[in-house]
């Protein structure tokens, strides 16, 4: 029998070639690969080579807002109810800002004495129930501008007309559309009282003075606190036009008391025809 040979050797360069045909092909694959990487776009649109070049990525650190906290002021201001300052001498009915207040408590609660709104009324009460001119029941005149009103109080003459004999200042003491009257003293015309000084501290005896225009008149000084009279002088002579007058007038009255000065003229047709009045305060 004859023994047959492998023909493997005779194949052998062709098996070579193709493996060596597949390396290339990878070869060309990988260079590409490498060629495409490091490409990078030229001004001109156009692909360029080059060296690889690493290009570092920016970290993006998230924008933080920051929460804005109000400012809280250490102190908080609230709008102010307190009645503001009076700017007078309070003479009748009140003593100041807190006895108003009661009266408006127990008037709200029960009407108690309405007579504390009313300008006129006010000014009636004072001449005939605290100066004691009781001859002085009529109401004369009257003008009222914001919190203050001005009101005429006399008398009448023989003949029937109304004589004025003084136009008493009033002005709402405290807050709210029920803020009472008070009368805080005169507008003098032809009697004046200007000494001592209007909400000025005086102590006794104290010089009473002023101006008045008149004939034969007989004047009549009291010093009144609200429990009643604390000094008195009368029949005192003057007359004139515009001519001055002073007294010396003696009192008793606790320091810081709120005195009502009152120098009134009369005797023709009536007790009392004229009157003026200032108010000060008692001193130690």
């Amino acid at each position: 029998m004859t023994e047959q040979k492998d023909p493997a050797p005779r194949d052998e360069p062709a098996r070579r070639r193709r493996i060596i045909g597949a390396a290339a092909a990878v070869a060309v694959v990988v260079a590409g690969a490498v060629a495409a990487v490091t490409l990078w776009p030229r001004g001109d649109g156009q692909n360029a080579t080059g060296p690889a070049t690493t290009v570092p990525v920016p970290t993006v650190v998230p924008t933080v807002v920051p929460t804005v906290v109000p400012s809280v002021p250490s102190t908080v201001t609230t709008p102010s109810t307190a009645a503001p300052a009076f700017a007078y001498q309070p003479l009748w009915p009140f003593s100041g800002a807190a006895d108003a207040a009661a009266w408006q408590a127990s008037y709200r609660q029960g009407g108690h004495q309405p007579w504390h709104l009313d300008p006129a009324l006010t000014a009636q009460s004072f001449a005939q129930g605290y100066l004691g001119f009781a001859g002085i029941d009529q109401i004369t005149g009257r003008r009222t501008a914001g919190t203050e009103a001005w009101v005429g109080v006399g008398y009448r003459l023989p003949n029937g007309n109304p004589a004025t004999a003084a136009v008493v200042h009033l002005a709402k003491l405290g807050t709210g559309g029920d803020a009472p009257w008070e009368v805080v003293g005169t507008e003098d015309t032809t009697l004046t009282v200007t000494r001592p000084g209007y909400g000025t501290t005086v102590t006794s005896p104290v010089t009473v003075g002023g101006a008045i225009t008149g004939v034969d008149e007989s004047l009549r000084v009291q010093v009144r606190e609200p429990r009643g009279l604390a000094g008195e002088r009368g029949g005192v002579p003057a007359g004139g036009q515009q001519a001055p007058w002073a007294v010396t007038v003696g009192f008793t009255a606790p320091p810081g008391t709120v005195l009502t000065i009152a120098v009134s003229t009369g005797g023709h047709v009536a007790d009392v025809e004229r009157f003026a009045i200032t108010g000060v305060r008692a001193g130690g």
